[in-house]
């Protein structure tokens, strides 16, 4: 049996001050590799919307959708403690709702731990998947769901006040059941203090190196993102390049005809060629 890393491993890296590794990846393939790598966490974003199929942002995200990519990340890394974002609309209609969108990521998907964007309407929410028996990830900060109320997206925790009302929010997502906080876009300083003040586990995603753990995008860590990256991310790779000039290698031994060589055939077994031969010949000669 695959011994998987959860919430409760989570919490002991936290307890013993060691960083929470994590990515968010979406697929299959790139999973399977990252899995090899060593990482304790896999988010499967709403991102994907951007990521994959080319949106402006995440609302485009469904539940079908993520349902789907986040099982074939568990396909992928069994160990991994895996993390399901719900997407817009998945949590907002009703608590009915949530709870049952929540639980199908732990049904069809095998997820551990489900992420739902929180501001203060959201209380309810979590304590509902929360009392349902799972464990609920809030995500703070940055709320990229929330771009067409807001207008824009900008840095959060910015002032003494904002960062005040930041940490009284994550106090009352605890309160309510969660296991665990994301933090997105949030200044250093308000992240550090959230995270010395909490005692679950705290993942940074652009809010400083003070959180309990860090997470990246995967096209962002292999340098395979369009246009600039955000502040807060960084290129560890360049595979941008390496891919296009690959694929451009293929596309020229396609057009010199270089590619496929006799290696790469597959070929009739000795002594049917002959007899094939005999066959379209007698078939010629009766037409």
């Amino acid at each position: 049996m695959v011994k998987r890393k959860n919430i409760l491993d989570l919490l002991e890296l936290k307890q013993t001050g060691r960083k929470i590794t994590a990515v968010a990846c979406y697929d299959y393939t790139t999973a399977r590799l990252v899995s090899r790598a060593g990482v304790d966490m896999i988010l499967v974003g709403d991102s994907a919307a951007e990521v994959l199929l080319g949106y402006e942002s995440t609302l485009p995200a469904t539940m079908d959708m993520m349902v789907m990519l986040t099982a074939a990340v568990r396909r992928a890394a069994p160990e991994v403690c895996l993390v399901a974002d719900m997407p817009f609309l998945s949590y907002h209609t009703s608590l009915a709702d949530a709870v049952r969108n929540a639980g199908r990521f732990v049904q069809e998907a095998d997820a551990q731990i489900i992420k739902i964007e929180v501001s203060w309407p959201h209380i309810d929410v979590v304590k509902a998947v929360s009392d349902a028996g799972m464990s609920v990830m809030a995500h703070l900060g940055i709320r990229p769901q929330s771009v067409t109320k807001l207008g824009r997206l900008r840095a959060e925790g910015t002032t003494a006040e904002l960062a005040y009302e930041l940490l009284e929010l994550s106090e009352k997502m605890l309160e309510a059941g969660a296991s665990s906080l994301l933090l997105e876009g949030t200044a250093r300083e308000a992240a550090a203090i959230i995270t010395q003040r909490t005692p679950v586990p705290v993942i940074s995603c652009g809010s400083g190196p003070d959180c309990d753990g860090q997470i990246l995008i995967v096209p962002d860590i292999l340098g395979l993102s369009s246009g600039p990256l955000p502040k807060f991310s960084k290129r560890f790779t360049d595979l941008d390049r390496a891919v296009e000039e690959a694929v451009a290698s293929y596309a020229e031994e396609v057009r010199r005809g270089s590619f496929p060589d006799d290696s790469q055939c597959y070929h009739i077994k000795t002594g049917e060629l002959e007899k094939l031969t005999q066959k379209l010949a007698c078939r010629d000669r009766n037409q």
